[in-house]
């Protein structure tokens, strides 16, 4: 492996300790035989008795099965933390492997708490809810409540569950790990991945040539693997749809997301409708590059010259300073995870690629994972993974139950801090050229998070759908939807010969089917309220901060009416993206005054 490039983030290493010493602390084996023996012991005392409770002994029994999840959350958390950081490592994936089939088997032992809730009649359910003993859990039962149409037989939810184990979890690591390991040979040097990608940013275009064709190199091998396991997936999610009677391949995922397969349609189709958006954008770069036509490796080529680095210590710096000027409470939570070393931040051998914020169990803080390579999008990268965490740390006395925002919320936080580190990086550039420049980044990075996230779904689409017509997709079908979606999204501003097999290192299409769209609904709702703050200013702060400490209590629209903004009006998304054209309007007329 090549020497990474010096960042000042070497040495970013996060602290574990707040949840265990290490893979071998004796705690860790303790918490899970507790959770294991408090599982049992709740089967014990309510299973088949649920439908017997009073409000106050139903909140009392959501207490105690939360707080079983909680131990066991810890341990597993814990276990998916150390092997992110070295996925090659026997023993953390061991422990993962471990723990991963101890949850099933615990959730085996509880699945019946749910199915019990779900059968309670409309009438006893309404009842119970009156009842001001439950009116912490009352969203927390609704949402339990969705799924009843779909929900199968007590023994048949128990065989599910213990075999996810071997099945979708399984697949999903397995690919994880495969992706972990991917070398790209450039120019004679062995580089990690991400330091790969990193290289389309550059400025050189032959560089980003050499380096796009490098990384498509380095896929190539493992590809017939990947797709195997992506085919395996889609076929386990297609059965378990099919067992459950789920209109549509999305709508799980939908209901999981606290919304509906018409509202999830609704924000589809605006955002389908204004690829012209992005292709504009990608006609407006191509001049700004002295360029016929954009090639895909030159979409995050910055506008002229722009060598600039922003070094580990900078980015603390200025992504806390942008959190703590629109809010000191958040500038503080912000700042904890750099001094109590919450972030695990250097790019590293077998280290798991991309960002993530993992958020814990109650009394814990989150935990930030970066793979730091000192450009812009490191620096916006790093203030969206701190928007989790501060959304996490506000939720966080609500319990792990109320905590958990589903995915359309739960990217509000980490847009709107992007948005408030954007705005601050902004305003220190001086040179109209280099503002040009960021200003096409945040344009990007808006078409990268809606668009692109929506083209991504349409493939989803397309192969959810055609594998269930059609049976197993060979490696060049898959490639056939990719650059199909791919193209409608392109148009003919961007030539995509040499792009085909680039879905294959997107882990969000095993791991968490259906979840791409959820990025553009964040986005655009999280821009509206950034639009709103900038209007309103001071006064949309606490409103804001308030949001994010409701966590996952309240469903999406509520959350909304919180920030003045209306969620079930399918105008927000044509209003956020009308923004983003706004921003694009801007753009032009830059280039044009400094007759580019």
């Amino acid at each position: 492996m090549a020497t990474v490039e010096l960042t000042g983030a070497e040495n970013v290493e996060w602290d574990l300790s707040d949840l265990y010493g290490s893979i071998d602390d004796p705690r860790l084996e303790a918490d899970v035989a507790e959770a294991e023996a408090a599982a049992g012991a709740f089967h014990e005392r309510y299973y088949r008795r649920v439908a017997e409770l009073d409000a106050a002994a139903l909140a009392e029994a959501i207490s105690e099965r939360e707080r079983i999840e909680s131990v066991f959350t810890r341990a597993i958390t814990f276990a998916h933390l150390a092997f992110a950081t070295d996925t090659a490592d026997p023993a953390r994936g061991a422990l993962v492997a471990r723990l991963t089939e101890k949850g099933a088997a615990l959730d085996t032992q509880l699945v019946f708490f749910g199915l019990e809730l779900a059968a309670l009649p409309d009438d006893e359910m309404e009842a119970l809810l009156a009842d001001p003993a439950l009116e912490r859990w009352e969203h927390w039962l609704r949402t339990v409540r969705r799924f009843r149409p779909y929900l199968l037989s007590e023994p048949e939810e128990k065989i599910l569950t213990e075999k996810s184990v071997s099945g979708v979890s399984a697949w999903s690591r397995l690919y994880e790990e495969l992706l972990a390991a991917l070398e790209v040979t450039l120019d004679g040097e062995t580089l990690g991945f991400e330091e790969a990608m990193a290289k389309l940013y550059s400025p050189d275009r032959e560089l980003r040539r050499r380096a796009a064709e490098a990384v498509t190199d380095a896929l190539a091998p493992g590809l017939r693997t990947r797709s195997y396991i992506f085919n395996t997936t889609v076929l386990d999610k297609s059965i378990d749809d099919r067992l459950r009677g789920y209109e549509t391949w999305l709508t799980a995922r939908n209901l999981a997301n606290d919304t509906t397969d018409e509202a999830v349609q609704a924000l589809i189709d605006a955002t389908v409708a204004r690829y012209d958006v992005p292709q504009r954008y990608y006609r407006l770069k191509a001049r700004l590059l002295g360029l016929d036509r954009l090639a895909f490796y030159d979409r995050m080529a910055p506008i002229g010259d722009d060598p600039t680095t922003v070094s580990w210590d900078d980015a603390r710096e200025l992504v806390v300073a942008a959190y703590a000027d629109f809010s000191p409470t958040a500038g503080d939570i912000v700042e904890r995870f750099f001094d109590e070393r919450w972030i695990d931040a250097p790019v590293r051998e077998n280290k798991r690629t991309g960002a993530f914020c993992a958020t814990t169990v109650p009394g814990v803080h989150p935990y930030v994972l970066m793979n730091y390579t000192a450009d812009r999008r490191s620096v916006l990268t790093l203030a969206h993974e701190l928007g989790h965490g501060l959304h996490g740390v506000l939720a966080g006395p609500l319990g792990l139950f109320n905590a958990q925002c589903p995915l359309t919320t739960a990217e509000t936080a980490s847009v709107f801090g992007e948005a408030l580190t954007f705005k601050r990086l902004l305003a220190r550039e001086d040179d109209p050229l280099r503002r040009l420049n960021l200003l096409a980044g945040r344009i990007e990075d808006a078409i990268a998070t809606v668009f692109r996230q929506i083209a991504m779904n349409r493939f989803e689409d397309a192969v959810h759908t055609t594998r269930r017509t059609q049976g197993e997709l060979s490696v060049q079908r898959l490639e056939e939807l990719w650059l199909e979606t791919q193209r409608a999204l392109f148009g003919d501003s961007v030539d995509i010969a040499g792009y085909g097999t680039w879905w294959s290192y997107v882990p969000h299409f095993l791991s968490t089917p259906g979840y791409v769209y959820a990025y553009a609904y964040g986005f655009l709702f999280a821009l509206s309220i950034f639009r709103r703050y900038e209007r309103e200013g001071e006064a949309l702060v606490e409103p804001y901060l308030d949001l994010l400490r409701a966590g996952g209590s309240r469903p999406p629209e509520e959350l909304a009416r919180m920030v003045g903004l209306d969620l079930t009006d399918p105008a927000i998304w044509d209003e956020g993206i009308d923004a983003l054209a706004a921003e694009l309007d801007e753009a032009e007329a830059l280039a044009d005054e400094l007759s580019l």
